[in-house]
Parts: C-alpha cells; sequence; structure tokens
C-alpha cells in the first residue's frame, strides 16, 4: 500500500536538534509572521481592520450586484449596477463616435494593441519601427477622420471615447521624445544661448499647471494665430500635451546623460565618428537605459493626464463615462462608471510598469553575462 511520505525539517531547540515535520514548521514560520514581535501584531491587526473595512465594498461590488436587468428600475435594490457598463459600453468607449461608424474606431483600438505588441520585443527596435509607426498614425487619422476612401467625414468633436485616450497619450509622448532630447542636450551645451533657451522652455513648463497649458492651447492659441490658421480643438490639446511631456521627459534623459562618463564620447570623437550619430548609437541607448524607471514613470503619468483634456471640451473615456452617468433612467450609476474607467487605466499603466520591469531584468541580466 502507498504510503504518505513526510519531510521533516530540523529545529534547534535549546541546545539539541529536534525534527519536526516541514509542514509544521512551515505553520509555525506563518504564525511567527504574523504575531512573532509587537510590529507583526500591529500590522497584523491593521491588515484584519483594512479586510474588514473592505466587506461592505465587495457585498455591494459582487455579492448584491446587478449583472443583467430588464429595465433600470431594478438597480434601486442596493448593489452595483454593472448592467449599466453593458447598456452603455458604446457610450463610454467611442464617446459621440457615430454609432454606424464605429468599426473604424475599433480597427483604431486593434491597430494601437497590435503596434504596442510589436514594439516590446527589442528585435524590432529600429529605424523600420518608426517608419511602421508612422504609417500606422496616418491610417488610424485617416480612420478616425474620413473623408477618403470612400469614408464618411467624422469632425473631431464627434470623437471620444478610448480612442482618444490612446491616440493623446501614444502622439503626445512619441511627438515629444525627440523634442526632449533635443531639450535636454541644449541644456547641457556649453553655448550659453542654446542652454539659456532650453532652461527658459524647460523651466516654464514645469513651472506651470499641465490645466493651465490646456487652458492656454484650448482658448488663447487661437487668438495669437493668424485668421487664416484653424487648429481644432483636439489638435490644440495635443500640443499642450506634447510641450508638457517634452519638459519633463528632457530632465529624465539629462539624468541619464550625466551619469555617462564624458570618456566615451571623447573616443568617439577621436575616432571621427559624427557628433549625432555618437548621441543616436553610443550615448542615447546606454543614457535611456540608466533612466527606464523615471521614464516610465512619466509615461504613466501622461496617460493619466489624458483625462484632465475634459476640462477644455475633449470627449475622451472618462468624458464619456461621465456623459454616461448622467442618463436620468439609470438610478445614480456614476460609481460604477468612474469604476469601470479606472480599470481600463489601471489595466494600460499597469501594463507599462511591468513591461519596464521585464526590461529592466532583461538588460541587468545581459550586462552581468
Amino acid at each position: 500500500m502507498p504510503t504518505e511520505k513526510t519531510t521533516f525539517t530540523s529545529l534547534h531547540t535549546g541546545g539539541s536538534m529536534t525534527q519536526v515535520p516541514e509542514r509544521q514548521s512551515r505553520l509555525s514560520g506563518f504564525v511567527k509572521t504574523l504575531f512573532g514581535d509587537r510590529l507583526s501584531i500591529a500590522l497584523t491587526l491593521i491588515s484584519v481592520l483594512i479586510i474588514y473595512a473592505f466587506v461592505p465594498v465587495i457585498d455591494w461590488a459582487l455579492i448584491r450586484a446587478h449583472w443583467t436587468v430588464a429595465s433600470p428600475a431594478e438597480c434601486q435594490s442596493g448593489g452595483a449596477c454593472w448592467a449599466f457598463i453593458g447598456a452603455k459600453l458604446r457610450l463610454i468607449l467611442f464617446g459621440l463616435y457615430p454609432p454606424e461608424e464605429q468599426w473604424r474606431a475599433v480597427i483604431v483600438i486593434v491597430l494601437i494593441m497590435a503596434l504596442v505588441l510589436l514594439t516590446l520585443s527589442p528585435r524590432f527596435w529600429g529605424a523600420r519601427l518608426l517608419l511602421v509607426w508612422a504609417a500606422g498614425i496616418a491610417v488610424m487619422l485617416v480612420l478616425m477622420g474620413g473623408g477618403v476612401m470612400g469614408l464618411p467625414p467624422v469632425p473631431t468633436s464627434k470623437w471620444g471615447g478610448l480612442p482618444v485616450t490612446l491616440l493623446l497619450a501614444v502622439l503626445s509622448l512619441g511627438l515629444a521624445f525627440p523634442f526632449s532630447v533635443v531639450l535636454a542636450l541644449g541644456r547641457r551645451s556649453a553655448q550659453p544661448v542654446t542652454r539659456g533657451l532650453s532652461v527658459l522652455v524647460i523651466e516654464l513648463v514645469r513651472g506651470l499647471p499641465l490645466v493651465g497649458l490646456l487652458f492656454v492651447a484650448a482658448i488663447l492659441m487661437p487668438l495669437f494665430l493668424p485668421p487664416d490658421w484653424n487648429i481644432d480643438k483636439l489638435g490644440r490639446t495635443l500640443a499642450a500635451l506634447t510641450i508638457f511631456a517634452a519638459a519633463y521627459l528632457a530632465e529624465v534623459i539629462r539624468g541619464g546623460l550625466q551619469g555617462l562618463p564624458y570618456g566615451q564620447t571623447e573616443a568617439a570623437q577621436a575616432l571621427g565618428i559624427p557628433y549625432w550619430r555618437t548621441i543616436w548609437h553610443i550615448v542615447l541607448p546606454q543614457a535611456i537605459q540608466k533612466v527606464i524607471p523615471p521614464l516610465t514613470n512619466t509615461a504613466i503619468v501622461m496617460v493619466k493626464n489624458t483625462s484632465l483634456v475634459l476640462i477644455v471640451g475633449v470627449f475622451d473615456m472618462l468624458s464619456a463615462a461621465r456623459s454616461a452617468a448622467t442618463d436620468p433612467m439609470w438610478p445614480a450609476p456614476s460609481a460604477e462608471a468612474y469604476l469601470f474607467v479606472a480599470m481600463i487605466y489601471f489595466v494600460i499603466c499597469y501594463g507599462i510598469a511591468a513591461y519596464s520591469r521585464h526590461i529592466e531584468t532583461d538588460l541587468t541580466a545581459r550586462s552581468h553575462s
């Protein structure tokens, strides 16, 4: 007959050695972690209180929740009304975009996800990837705007929801990166004029809140443009986000540049390598490798900052959820709408953070091998 195998672990008790089952040893170690000293006891009690405080939330969100309803009135009996998300999903995800043309917005979301997945692999990094991104963004803008290839035109005032959030985040970060490199190099330049202008731009933008820049772009910028120039509100908002991101990315990249020994640049100059080729192939890759965590933090902040565009009338995903929650037919569904949008933002930001940790671990392993 088969017998159960028991693993024993040696424990020091007093001056002797005692053999105890490994399962019992793990249990005693777990109990010691929870109640071993005063700090462990305090943290355990605090954790229990936090879990107890969340019990009503779990009861509201899961146990008494309404997942499907025949009419909105059924949600008045308490509990989360997740059926509202199903009923308003199109409005939250696509905003005011015409319902019969929302398949174009779906393709834009799929294209963004496909390009992001393609970018995750370092073997695709290079000039070709930049060309693929440029072509992909052009296709997305054509799909969203229409007016060509038989697609009905859709003005940017009708754009909204998740595609606008993703496009603003991707375009602002993508356009800001080359400007941030120029600003970072200009701030470290030996020429006083170049350094002074770079410092002025960086400190001026970093000294202003993003809300102020958005109001300047949405309200004041048209007053300074020639009468024949007409930049729509979405384009002006993108410009404000790009300038804001460029200033913060410039300081991050400058920190990476300062961490590199100057001898590498001198060696490249001695070999006759042109300045910009030295920056692109030698200096910049090493600088970026040193500042992956702050670069990731800036990218996450910019993704979340796209939610601020609602104050200047751009209909992003948060604006769409806010508009959906004003439907009088549904009994106060604001919490469910905002939680759903928060979950989408969390998935996006957590994915960026997880990927940065993977890249950082991979680069560290390569440097040690």
